[in-house]
């Protein structure tokens, strides 16, 4: 061990890496002109590894971003003002119960700093975001894992089961990233009902505006039944922002003055809060349900066409669809690349393993299909 390493948390140094999905080997990024953007670059291979949005930006989004950029030598608004009552405004909910940050994922970690204490439990489904074990470390909680159903879904009964005293945090997450799932509205309510006081429960809901299950889960309309109740959401997904970084927890305004507390000051920058207060305006959103309508048709089209090869897919309500491999996995995702395209491999254990597919537009998908169906395992 170096001196070095020796400073170090245990626990800190013992983490995994997050793994994010790959890029093309020396891809300067979309090059201009196009409307949609799957190859990166445009001789290299379909991107589809990350779950990004194919769409490019709205020219009325890269002006907000270029507007605010004449400004970058002044610090943003501490607490994105603007952009707190867009928000509510949308969500029907008032501003104190809404704090935004770098990703939903860096809320994820305010909101576990500003309730866990050493030694907490945090008890979330298996496989799942891989960026949870991570938080939860840092958070000096203790993981509690319970494995998804072979169908990709949360077992919520086993969720409640592995309670203890020891509780702090559950964490669900619909739909499920990487399999796809949604929770079942009716089955979160009893899960809900029957849970003891004094735990809070995350609901990442990252790829909500995607879900086209009428049984699924909502968490917007519950937070006023459920106090311990906070969502996660993020404008990296449907709005096509993941390169500026801008997420948000709503909750009650109690737990929210709490995660203001530990955040990082000036934690959403400039140009990220000017970019998402020109992606709520109505006609940005209106061409954002459009596109996002679009990715679903494309998802549809691209599970049934799996389904027909043969293949066993989970119900997809996210912008990914999940193909169970198991072991096969890494194999798999090598052998796409090889094709030109770069898929995501989860395959640090057999039985959850498997792979992730981004939906891309109709030619990537298309190209993708054909793959699979030379895949297909015997």
């Amino acid at each position: 061990m170096t001196y070095s390493n020796s400073l170090l948390r245990a626990d800190v140094a013992a983490l995994p890496a997050y793994t994010p999905g790959a890029r093309p080997e020396n891809s300067p990024g979309p090059k201009g002109g196009g409307f949609i953007h799957s190859v990166m670059p445009e001789s290299g291979p379909v991107k589809l590894s990350s779950n990004e949005n194919p769409y490019l930006p709205l020219p009325t989004v890269l002006q907000a971003i270029e507007q605010a950029s004449h400004e970058i030598n002044r610090y943003p608004d501490l607490n994105a003002a603007l952009l707190l009552a867009e928000l509510a405004a949308k969500y029907g909910v008032s501003e104190d119960q809404i704090v935004c940050g770098n990703g939903s994922v860096a809320v994820l970690a305010h909101l576990l700093a500003a309730v866990v204490s050493p030694g907490d439990e945090v008890i979330y489904p298996w496989r799942s975001f891989e960026a949870y074990p991570i938080c939860v470390s840092v958070a000096h909680g203790v993981s509690v894992k319970v494995p998804i159903t072979d169908h990709g879904a949360h077992d919520l009964a086993a969720i409640a089961a592995a309670i203890t005293p020891r509780t702090k945090v559950v964490i669900v997450c619909s739909p499920n990233n990487p399999t796809g799932t949604a929770i079942n509205r009716d089955e979160f309510v009893a899960f809900m009902d029957n849970l003891r006081p004094g735990i809070m429960v995350i609901l990442d809901e990252a790829y909500a505006e995607f879900v086209r299950d009428p049984n699924a889960v909502d968490g917007i309309p519950l937070l006023s039944k459920y106090p311990n109740l906070v969502t996660l959401r993020t404008m990296s997904k449907a709005y096509g922002l993941a390169g500026l970084r801008i997420g948000f927890a709503i909750g009650d305004p109690t737990l929210i003055a709490g995660v203001r507390a530990v955040a990082t000051p000036f934690g959403v920058n400039a140009l990220a809060q000017a970019a998402a207060v020109a992606a709520l305006q109505p006609a940005a959103e209106r061409v954002a349900s459009a596109r996002v309508a679009a990715i679903v048709a494309e998802r549809t089209r691209v599970v049934d066409g799996l389904r027909r090869q043969g293949w066993q897919v989970p119900d997809a309500q996210g912008n990914f669809v999940w193909l169970p491999l198991g072991h096969e996995a890494k194999a798999f995702a090598e052998a796409a690349k090889t094709e030109g395209m770069l898929v995501r491999p989860f395959d640090d254990d057999g039985v959850n393993g498997g792979v992730r597919i981004t939906i891309s537009e109709g030619a990537a998908n298309n190209n993708f299909l054909a793959f699979a169906a030379r895949h297909l395992p015997s």
